[in-house]
């Protein structure tokens, strides 16, 4: 249910086969999702992410991580189309930052709000139009599926079981029921997959 404004509130994230969102090696180990984070499909999917989003919302370590990395693919012109769109996008979209360290935002139309993430996302589809888009943060995702205040899960599945590492789906979630509405598959065995929210 989206309310007035109409404003989705989607989320994207990369899992292997045993759910987990990094390696046995901590937050910074994706060995097992770097074959497949540059294939046709993923790079697609990036694309879809975005199209209808006009705001992002990361945590602190994400967005500090892609604001280091995507402002300079923006500029790049050799660099892959669909990866300059998404760079273009992030770089000029609104971002609401949730950290409690940040006093103020180091980034170009950036705000940094120190409050819980469902409390921020109401805030947000309060006003404004376009999705709302979680992108790569797994702790916002994990407190707004718990508030079961997600419409849309990006999912990339891959062909790999980490065998420890993170988990997004935390026993004691909300039960909720979801429907698939976009599936790919690509050369590696990689699926692109799209759930939205029944309500």
């Amino acid at each position: 249910m989206t309310d007035s404004t109409g404003r989705r509130v989607t989320a994207n994230l990369g899992l292997t086969l045993d759910g987990r969102y990094n390696g046995p090696g901590g937050p910074g180990d994706f060995a097992a999702f770097a074959p497949y984070v540059t294939t046709e499909v993923a790079r697609d999917h990036m694309n879809r992410i975005w199209e209808d989003a006009t705001t992002a919302l990361l945590g602190r370590i994400n967005a500090e991580g892609f604001m280091g990395y995507w402002p300079s693919v923006a500029e790049d012109e050799n660099a892959d189309p669909r990866d300059r769109g998404y760079a273009r996008w992030l770089v000029d979209t609104e971002k609401v930052v949730l950290s409690t360290t940040l006093t103020e935002a180091p980034w170009e139309r950036t705000r940094v709000v120190n409050a819980p993430a469902a409390d921020v996302v109401t805030d947000l589809k309060a006003t404004g139009e376009g999705d709302i888009l979680v992108n790569s943060s797994a702790g916002v995702i994990k407190a707004l599926l718990s508030a079961d205040l997600l419409d849309r899960l990006y999912l990339m599945i891959f062909p790999e079981i980490a065998g420890g590492g993170q988990r997004l789906f935390d026993d004691g979630l909300p039960a909720t029921k979801w429907t698939l509405v976009h599936q790919e598959t690509g050369e590696l065995g990689e699926i692109a997959t799209v759930y939205d929210r029944l309500r």
